[in-house]
């Protein structure tokens, strides 16, 4: 049998195993949502459910915290930046994949003109040696 990978996007938590996961009180986790930083998905009920991603941006809410001091609104900032720069890889890689493609594009191009070239050029070994006067 094969083992499903879970998906990291996946909402498997309620809100008291999440805040148990990370050390946190519930009413912390909530009070984050209301800032923003984090945003757990609901179900039809209105109960809050949160994914493994979600656990893994507690843990680091948890750590700036905790371990760097950082207050909420550092927090705040250091995660909206932190989102721009995935954003931004994001985007240079499609743009380093596009121009990887246009560059094998411009190499076959090329490869093919000088194939074409060499095709039309007589063989130096079919010329006639004339001798001179």
């Amino acid at each position: 049998m094969h083992r499903k990978e879970p998906n990291p996007d996946e909402p498997i938590y309620v809100i008291s195993v999440a805040a148990r996961m990370v050390n946190l009180h519930p009413q912390t986790l909530r009070h984050y949502e209301k800032m923003g930083l984090v945003e757990p998905a609901r179900t039809q009920g209105g109960v809050r459910m949160y994914s493994q991603q979600d656990i893994e941006k507690l843990q680091k809410i948890n750590s700036l915290i905790a371990d760097l001091g950082v207050n909420l609104a550092g927090v705040e900032v250091i995660l909206n930046m932190s989102k721009q720069i995935e954003e931004l890889q994001a985007q240079l890689e499609e743009i380093q994949a596009s121009f990887q493609i246009e560059i094998e594009r411009v190499q076959r191009a090329y490869l093919e003109d000088q194939a074409r070239h060499r095709r039309r050029l007589p063989d130096r070994n079919d010329k006639k040696h004339v001798s001179g006067p």
